[in-house]
């Protein structure tokens, strides 16, 4: 993690641009973001290992700013020889930080490859490099999308932490209470490590609402009726997304949380607006 790492433990991150001009675009973030000392930003993955290639480019791109950079890493549709040569290779370009993750099968992928779970992708880790890598993980404060209850979701994040993470990052949320509870029943199974929120600012309604659906956050009604309330009129969405995450994150801060992950989108300006309202006094 960085030497000068900013005092709340923030993170950012990425994911790989397919055009020069998203490329360039994502350079310019990475700068602006860099300037708040963040501990890591990390860069995902397709289903399937998709973007494995731009995954790999992007990290490299990424982190020549001197700021550690976590590539996802996904076992879904993958062979152990093919992720054995993955972490050979980020050892040898000296890569010590993992966002190790189950994954999506892509659409007309047949098998699901020899790792079926993220604790089995994390075993597998720590049987090959030991602990040469910090391995971060996902939670899901409400639960996976296909999980087949709460308690089950919540034990199979145990078995990930206790295959040999070294923390969690969570699935974005907007409630802080589903937060808090996970967190405290995570303890109660024996579950010591960081569990970071996973942060995503809100900037356009017609995309969170899609994002959400798909992954299972749950936008609380009251936001969803304000934003259908703006429109199109992109201004007050942005302004009111930004009071809104400004303030859950210092919710969450106040009750303990031990940082804050950004998914960006790539884009730097809504995420600096709401680190730069939490560090400013209230």
């Amino acid at each position: 993690m960085s030497a000068q790492e900013h005092p709340l433990g923030i993170s950012f991150e990425f994911f790989p641009p397919n055009t020069d001009a998203g490329r360039e675009k994502l350079m310019h973030t990475r700068d602006m973001l860099a300037e708040r000392n963040p501990r890591f930003f990390s860069v995902t993955y397709g289903a399937g290992g998709s973007t494995q290639n731009r995954t790999i480019d992007t990290v490299n791109a990424v982190r020549q700013c001197g700021i550690s950079t976590a590539p996802h890493l996904s076992c879904v549709g993958s062979e152990k020889s093919q992720l054995r040569e993955l972490l050979l290779s980020y050892r040898e370009q000296g890569i010590d930080n993992l966002v190790a993750l189950r994954g999506d099968l892509p659409s007309g992928m047949g098998g699901v490859g020899e790792l079926r779970y993220a604790n089995e992708l994390v075993e597998f880790i720590r049987e090959e490099t030991g602990d040469h890598f910090q391995i971060a993980v996902a939670a899901y404060p409400e639960s996976h999308p296909q999980a087949p209850s709460f308690e089950a979701d919540l034990q199979n994040f145990a078995r990930k932490m206790n295959a040999g993470a070294n923390l969690a990052i969570t699935q974005y949320f907007f409630n802080a209470d589903s937060y808090f509870h996970f967190v405290e029943r995570a303890r109660q199974l024996g579950v010591e490590a960081p569990i970071i929120p996973g942060i995503m600012p809100i900037t356009n309604y017609s995309k969170l609402a899609r994002f959400s659906d798909a992954c299972g956050a749950e936008i609380p009604r009251w936001i969803r009726k304000q934003l259908e309330a703006y429109g199109d009129d992109s201004e007050s969405i942005a302004a009111f997304g930004e009071e809104v995450i400004s303030r859950l994150c210092r919710r969450l801060l106040d009750g303990g949380a031990p940082g804050l992950h950004f998914y960006t989108l790539n884009q730097a300006a809504p995420t600096l607006k709401v680190v730069d309202n939490i560090c400013s006094p209230h």
